[in-house]
């Protein structure tokens, strides 16, 4: 399964509502280190259909990323029966971003 594009519209269905653990990976296209992450997320996504990759563009949909205080990007996020369970700041290798799960 490959990360899903989450947007206003689907934010509550795929992730607040989802019955698996969501990561979400809010980032921007002129990001430098966004580009690093991104295809470890799309590895994690394909890998671990235990739980929900979602991507979030920060440009496009700055509503979601106020609303869990994103300043920095890329930003990390982990949520688990619609809560915040972890979050992470920075560009970070495959296995600590594992760990966040």
């Amino acid at each position: 399964m490959r990360a899903i594009n989450i947007t206003q519209d689907n934010f509550r269905e795929e992730v607040l509502y989802s019955d698996k653990p969501v990561l979400l990976d809010f980032w921007a296209s002129w990001c430098s280190p966004c580009r690093m992450v991104s295809p470890i997320i799309e590895e994690i996504a394909t890998e671990h259909l235990d739980i929900k990759v979602g991507k979030i563009n920060v440009d496009e949909q700055s509503e979601l990323a106020a609303k869990y205080n994103v300043m920095s990007i890329p930003t990390l996020i982990v949520i688990k029966n619609g809560k915040v369970s972890k979050q992470a700041i920075g560009a970070r290798p495959k296995n600590q971003i594992l760990e966040l799960l």
